[in-house]
């Protein structure tokens, strides 16, 4: 058939890895493996098979938000959901996944992580401070009152007047360690993997938002040395790369980050100079790299994909899941800001500045989130239970106030439904998953399970259609997430696009590539694309676009 197996030489062969840059197999040992033409085309595969859809980023009843909201779950019943089990949601009603999540990152927050709880439950040392004491008894009171105290702490954590108590670790500690505990009793590796994390809250002083999950692949003997770092230690991300390094280096472990909400920034996550505000430099622009290699293009509070006022070509992005009126504490906006707060703007201003100092601050792969604060990562559209307790399945649900700052007010209606994450790893695994992530091997969906191929590379040719698109485009090509090599002489990329509906959902209408670049004087420009639609019956129209979905 003109295929090749990879056949083993001997008993004693070493393991295999699949390269970042090339998208290809290559044994540890070359010498030990020989290859011969056969007839199976799946001997010998080592390339990832399938994506694995997850959540990377839950809260439960222990980060002060939600616990605060009422959220009486915790991270072993969000475990259980995500894994396809039944549980009982803080309503009081009976919960399940339509179809279990393959892995999940229970990511509390660090700052004060467990605190909540002691307040709620009147912990003697917590009463003598005035304003615990005022929080516990309005979280007694009613619903009404128990969110006006939550909304003063989300205020005065963003605002550092925080009081000391909650700042205690010693409140923290046994926390963390029965959240580790909980997520090595249901890792089961090749069935579902339950990683260790946490979310660490910059809001940059005053609600600009600049949040961190912060994931960890290994198991708990690692991460139980050393506590979550805090926002109580610092606010800027140069301090928590500084604080992965010295975790890798102590543990022996690996860290990851990923940032959400850029369109709650106010200009501060993807701006063109450092955390201070000062000149970016090829140093902190491969750190940057390092640390970041996802970005949560979605979640609860909106997208950050794209804006209208942006990408003024895109009919999609007119309206889609946004929050743009201002930060978490909905400051408004100055002009100029928003440019710096999506992801779209951010990968072309990456090839700007990576022209300039000759490193990507902004070489982002997707990541998808719920960001729920019920412990429900329930997206589904004929299941979907809400993002905070006051919201879950009732009569009157739509005339919910998630947030209220004053008389600023977001409905639970206006927040998003979504997402998941999906990652092309060669098994579920913590370690295979979190290699998939580092190379950027993901995408985000807004919560259906799609499934998306998508390749680059000089040598694709319409044949290749009509072939197995990962057998062909991880031989001649780039996953997603990868780098192309450089141009050869006269040849300009090709790609490699394919996508499967989820079986519960709706139908395709179609796939576009977006194209971001640099002009010769440096300017960056986007151009979308329509490649395929569902509808033959459907033409492009004279100015490039297809006709409406109807």
């Amino acid at each position: 058939t003109g295929t090749e197996i990879v056949q083993l030489g001997g008993p004693a062969t070493g393991a295999g890895t699949l390269t970042a840059d090339a998208g290809e197999y290559r044994p540890a040992d070359p010498a030990k493996f020989h290859k011969e033409p056969g007839y199976s085309p799946y001997a010998g595969r080592r390339y990832p098979e399938r994506p694995y859809f997850g959540d990377e980023h839950v809260h439960t009843g222990w980060s002060a938000d939600a616990g605060g909201s009422g959220t009486t779950l915790g991270p072993e019943e969000a475990t259980r959901f995500a894994r396809g089990e039944e549980v009982i949601s803080t309503s009081g009603q009976p919960a399940k996944l339509a179809q279990p999540l393959d892995w999940v990152a229970i990511t509390d927050h660090s700052d004060g992580m467990g605190v909540i709880a002691e307040i709620k439950s009147g912990n003697a040392e917590m009463m003598a401070d005035a304003t615990l004491k005022r929080w516990h008894d309005m979280y007694a009171a009613s619903p009404a009152e128990a969110m006006k105290a939550t909304m003063e702490l989300i205020n005065a954590q963003a605002t550092k007047t925080l009081p000391p108590l909650v700042m205690d670790p010693k409140f923290a500690k046994s926390v963390w360690l029965k959240n580790t505990a909980i997520a090595e009793k249901y890792n089961e590796p090749g069935r579902f993997t339950a990683f260790i994390g946490y979310e660490w809250t910059s809001n940059a002083g005053g609600g600009d938002i600049l949040f961190r999950i912060v994931r960890r692949p290994e198991s708990s003997d690692k991460a139980d040395r050393v506590l979550p770092y805090t926002t109580f230690q610092s606010e800027n991300p140069e301090d928590l790369w500084k604080w992965m390094a010295e975790w890798e280096q102590t543990t022996g472990g690996k860290l990851l980050a990923i940032p959400h909400n850029g369109n709650l920034s106010n200009g501060r996550m993807f701006a063109l100079s450092t955390f201070a505000g000062n000149p970016m430099s090829k140093e902190w622009a491969a750190e940057r790299q390092r640390w970041e290699p996802l970005f949560e293009a979605i979640q609860m509070k909106g997208q950050s994909e794209s804006h209208p006022s942006l990408s003024v070509t895109d009919e999609f992005a007119v309206g889609y899941e946004l929050w743009d009126r201002g930060n978490l504490v909905l400051a408004p906006k100055q002009p100029g800001l928003i440019q710096h707060e999506y992801l779209r703007e951010a990968l072309k201003n990456g090839l700007m500045v990576e022209q300039a100092l000759g490193a990507n601050p902004f070489k982002y792969g997707m990541a998808g989130g719920t960001d729920t604060h019920n412990a429900l990562t329930a997206a589904e559209e004929d299941n979907f239970f809400a993002k905070f307790p006051t919201a879950e399945p009732r009569p009157d649900r739509w005339d919910e106030d998630a947030m209220k700052f004053g008389d600023r007010v977001i409905k639970g209606w206006e927040m998003t439904g979504a997402g998941y994450t999906a990652v092309w790893a060669t098994g579920n695994t913590r370690e295979e998953l979190w290699d998939a992530m580092m190379r950027r091997e993901t995408y985000a969906t807004s919560g259906p399970r799609m499934v998306v191929r998508f390749f680059g590379g000089y040598d694709f040719s319409t044949a290749d259609i009509s072939r197995s698109p990962a057998a062909v485009g991880y031989a001649k090509g780039v996953p997603m997430g990868g780098d192309l090599p450089p141009a050869p002489e006269g040849k300009a990329p090709t790609f490699l696009v394919a996508a499967l509906k989820d079986s519960r959902t709706g139908n395709l209408d179609r796939i576009q590539v977006i194209k971001g670049w640099l002009d010769a004087s440096g300017k960056p420009h986007e151009k979308i694309y329509d490649v395929v639609w569902g509808d033959a019956e459907r033409r492009k129209l004279v100015k490039g676009k297809l006709a409406p979905v109807g």
